[in-house]
């Protein structure tokens, strides 16, 4: 019975080990708050420069707001919207602008796809093949949107 006891008590004891996978040793690449404010202060510096109020979002790989920025004299409504904006680049891995183009060309059923923004002005952040999380501006034209949304895309990218 003691040797049974014994055997029993290593094994529950080796069962709740901590286990070494490939994915603990090599961790996931996240968003942190600092690259999130880094890229908020480039496409804020790209809205400036143009004399445009606008609301930045950027959120995480699970669409989690990081940061919201919203500039002086901006409408309320572009809060949601930008949020939506990025939300839609992560879910679907693909700037807003695609879904904005296809319904341009006549491909309505873009519209159907719960979630998809079909407004330019979110744009995924990518780490090697990976979507990291994104950026959603709103307060101004979609096509100056989107140019914003490049500026902190671009500081992203530039900083890895």
């Amino acid at each position: 019975m003691h040797q049974i006891l014994t055997v029993a008590v290593a094994l529950a004891t080796w069962l709740t080990l901590p286990r070494h996978t490939a994915a603990q040793s090599s961790p996931q690449p996240a968003l942190t708050l600092a690259a999130a404010t880094r890229l908020a202060d480039a496409a804020q510096a790209e809205a400036t420069r143009n004399r445009w109020n606008v609301v930045i979002a950027v959120l995480d790989g699970g669409a989690h707001l990081v940061h919201l920025r919203r500039m002086d004299g901006t409408q309320l409504g572009s809060v949601v919207v930008a949020q939506e904006k990025a939300k839609s680049a992560v879910l679907f891995r693909r700037p807003t602008k695609a879904f904005a183009d296809a319904v341009a060309s006549g491909r309505t059923g873009v519209l159907r796809l719960a979630g998809a923004i079909p407004i330019e002005g979110g744009v995924p952040l990518l780490v090697g093949d990976q979507v990291v999380g994104a950026i959603g501006v709103s307060g101004v034209t979609s096509e100056q949107d989107g140019q914003i949304a490049q500026a902190g895309v671009k500081a992203f990218s530039a900083a890895r």
